[in-house]
Parts: structure tokens; C-alpha cells; sequence
């Protein structure tokens, strides 16, 4: 293996060329089938290269899925922030959330299909989903303070609970749904079920 301290060979678009390959790949292949030797060959970089940005094919991974999760995380914050009605920025969002996972359906998928048995993945893409976890948290939490009929619609709840509950459905739903599962390979019915989980989870 190359050291982590050589310099890159090429021009400054090396790393992205690496990203690109491994999301093309994906398109055909699953990731635990495809080796660095081949990401290299498709990227038409140096092993060096390779190696100077990334300490694996898991770590170009994750880079791919931090970036489509901060993605997500700007398609949900007209209701994270409250900046419209609740059952508007829900759907909004998760409509946004849809067009993610569909221009992004490759990467996603294997994380999904990969991090249950690789530790390193696992670590990543449970700590993502945290992520979008806390940020319901926060916004139920907020909700319930202001909003007396959400506070007794959650009195005994645990919201922690409530809302990995709702992140976790999400993700598989929408997992179903890149990969053209039915009845979730159906945009609107998508849509429109899991903004119904989550209205009435928490205002009807």
C-alpha cells in the first residue's frame, strides 16, 4: 500500500475522479464485490493517488454518503427550523428526501446493503442516521413546548424513541423505494405515506 504522506500524481480533480468512478461502479456492481485495484483502474489514477486521499474503499464510501446526507439535511429544514406549517415542511421534505435517494440510489443502496457487515460502515452510517434523529428530536421537543395539543398527543412518550422510530422507517422506505420495490417505486404514494407516518405520529 502507498504511504498515507505521498503526493498525489495528476491535477487537482484526482479525488474526484476517484468519487466519481466508485458511484459509477456502484450503478453495476455492489460494494462489497467491487475491490480498490478496480476503482483505481475505472478512475484512471496511480494506486499512490488513491491512497493519498482515501485509506480505503470504504472511506471514498463515506465520503459519498456525507455528502448525500448533508443534502438531507438542507432538504428538511423548513420543519427542523419551523419555517413553514408542519404538515407542508413535511411533505416538502420528504419529497426532497425522495429526489435524494433517487439521484443518489447507488451510493445509498450500499451503504445500506453494507453496513450491518463491515464495522467501519457501521460506525458511519449509524452515527448519520443520528444525525437526522437529533434534528427531529429537536424539532418535536420544540413542537411539544409550544404547541399544547402536540404535548398531549406525546404526554408518556418517549420522543427519542419516536423519532429513530420515524428516521429508521424512512430509510427503509426509501431504500425500497431506489431500489423500485413495490408499491414504493411510486413517487406520490411514497410520498404521501410516509408524510402521513410522520403527521400523524405527531399532530393528528
Amino acid at each position: 500500500m502507498a504511504r498515507r504522506d505521498e503526493p498525489p500524481r495528476g491535477d487537482v480533480e484526482l479525488r474526484e475522479r476517484i468519487l466519481d468512478a466508485l458511484r459509477e461502479l456502484l450503478r453495476e456492481r455492489t460494494f462489497d464485490t467491487l475491490s480498490v485495484a478496480e476503482i483505481i483502474a475505472a478512475a484512471g489514477v496511480s494506486r499512490a493517488s488513491f491512497y493519498f486521499y482515501f485509506a480505503g474503499k470504504q472511506a471514498a464510501l463515506a465520503e459519498l454518503v456525507r455528502r448525500a446526507v448533508g443534502a438531507g439535511h438542507a432538504a428538511a429544514q423548513p420543519w427542523v427550523r419551523g419555517s413553514a406549517s408542519p404538515g407542508d415542511a413535511l411533505r416538502a421534505g420528504i419529497d426532497a428526501g425522495a429526489d435524494l435517494w433517487l439521484s443518489n440510489a447507488a451510493v445509498l443502496r450500499a451503504i445500506v446493503e453494507s453496513w450491518a457487515s463491515d464495522p467501519q460502515l457501521r460506525e458511519l452510517w449509524l452515527a448519520q442516521m443520528a444525525t437526522f434523529t437529533d434534528a427531529a428530536v429537536t424539532r418535536i421537543e420544540a413542537e411539544r413546548q409550544a404547541k399544547p395539543a402536540v404535548a398531549a398527543r406525546l404526554d408518556g412518550v418517549d420522543v427519542d424513541a419516536l423519532a429513530a422510530s420515524l428516521t429508521w422507517t424512512g430509510e427503509r422506505l426509501y431504500y425500497l423505494a431506489a431500489c423500485g420495490v413495490p408499491p414504493f417505486d411510486d413517487r406520490k404514494l411514497l410520498v404521501d405515506t410516509m408524510t402521513h407516518l410522520w403527521v400523524s405520529a405527531l399532530y393528528d
